[in-house]
């Protein structure tokens, strides 16, 4: 309890002065590297050692992006979601890794609404921020794989440096990781969403389920075409961390790989 409520305390502290003006963040606020525990996490959970290479600005980003699909849209309006959007907590709920299909529904249940469309507005907001968010997130997730594939090139051509392969190859494996966290998240979401507008459709039928439905077909279809790291047909279900690439032999799950002699970054 004691935790809970400084956990709290800290949330409200921090969402007074969050927003600047028109809703923005105060830059004050916003850091490097505030979801850089998004891959350690993915990598630790996958049982894989961590690379001790700085991140690239694209790597950064792809974390950055990468949260707003790995914590459910509804986490987002929780006492403790401030937490998770700063970087203070610096760890994932292990909810985030389960499926449960009924979660948005209970949601949205769960809120007063003072008519049926605005529960179907809040629905239909929720599947098109999705679909806002992924061009951005596709574009940066495509050029880390593509800098990634020229980085395993290089090192069949640059002199060796005692752990400098396993520390790339940690990196690859946990880009790739986080970049299939994503596509699984997308695909929960999604059923989610169908699940809540199935409900809503039996409880309080409206015109505007059809425009919902049209955003749900939409967010799949992007999605699907979305597709990055290669892997299995994506079907909703728990996240199970399995790396799309070769795992680097080295040392004990999520134990840091050895930094590189006369090498500081």
């Amino acid at each position: 309890m004691f935790w809970r409520g400084l956990a709290l305390a800290l949330s409200l502290s921090v969402a007074a002065c969050a927003n600047g003006d028109f809703g923005r963040l105060r830059p004050g606020l916003v850091a490097d590297g505030i979801h850089d525990w998004v891959g350690v996490s993915a990598a630790a959970s996958a049982g894989l050692p961590i690379s001790v290479f700085p991140l690239t600005e694209d790597e950064r980003l792809l974390r950055d992006l990468a949260f707003q699909f790995i914590e459910p849209s509804y986490d987002r309006n929780r006492w403790y979601s401030i937490l998770n959007e700063y970087g203070v907590s610096r760890v994932f709920l292990r909810d985030w890794c389960f499926f449960n299909v009924t979660e948005y529904d209970s949601y949205l249940s769960s809120i007063p609404f003072r008519s049926a469309t605005a529960r179907y507005q809040r629905l239909n907001d929720a599947i098109r921020n999705d679909i806002a968010r992924l061009p951005q997130w596709v574009s940066v997730a495509r050029r880390v794989v593509d800098m990634d594939a020229k980085r395993a090139k290089s090192l069949e051509y640059v002199a060796p440096i005692p752990g400098e392969a396993l520390n790339a190859q940690a990196r690859i494996a946990e880009n790739g990781l986080v970049i299939a966290w994503v596509q699984q998240s997308l695909v929960n979401r999604a059923a989610t969403y169908a699940f809540a507008l199935q409900r809503l459709a039996v409880a309080t039928p409206s015109p505007m389920a059809a425009e919902v439905d049209r955003s749900l077909t939409l967010l799949r279809t992007s999605t699907a075409e979305s597709r990055i790291v290669p892997g299995p047909e994506l079907v909703p279900g728990r996240m199970v961390f399995i790396p799309p690439y070769p795992v680097p032999n080295g040392p004990p799950p999520g134990r840091r790989v050895a930094a590189l002699p006369f090498l500081k970054w």
